[in-house]
C-alpha cells in the first residue's frame, strides 16, 4: 500500500513539472513574439526643439536621422544635439520594451530579454 502511494505521488509531481514546463514554454513563445513586434515599432528621439530627430526601432536599430540645415552652422552644437537625440531615442525604446515585457513577465526583470 505504501508503494502505491509513492507511485501516485511521483506521477502527480511529474505531471506538475510537465504543466509548469508547458507554461514556461508558452511564456517564452510570448516573449519571442514580443521581440518580433519590437522590431516593427519605432520611437523618435529629438534634441534642440526638433533640430535633430532620430527614429529608432524597438530593437534599437536606427531607421533615420533628420537634421535641420541651420544646425550645420555650429558643428560642436550639432554634435551635441545628435548625441542627445540618439540618447533620447534609446531611452524611449528601452521604456517601450520594458513596458511591453512587463505585461508578459508580470514585472519580473529577466536579463537579456529586452
Amino acid at each position: 500500500m505504501n508503494r502505491q502511494f509513492r507511485r501516485r505521488q511521483g506521477r502527480a509531481a511529474g505531471g506538475g513539472n510537465q504543466s509548469q514546463a508547458q507554461q514556461m514554454q508558452a511564456q517564452l513563445q510570448k516573449i519571442q513574439e514580443l521581440q518580433d513586434e519590437l522590431e516593427t515599432m519605432t520611437a523618435e528621439g529629438t534634441a534642440g526643439g526638433g533640430v535633430v530627430k532620430v527614429v529608432m526601432t524597438g530593437k534599437q536599430t536606427i531607421e533615420s536621422v533628420e537634421i535641420d540645415p541651420e544646425a550645420l552652422e555650429d558643428v560642436e552644437l550639432l554634435q551635441d544635439l545628435v548625441a542627445a537625440a540618439f540618447n533620447d531615442a534609446i531611452s524611449k525604446t528601452q521604456e517601450l520594451a520594458a513596458a511591453k515585457m512587463g505585461s508578459i513577465t508580470g514585472g519580473l526583470n529577466i536579463p537579456g530579454l529586452t
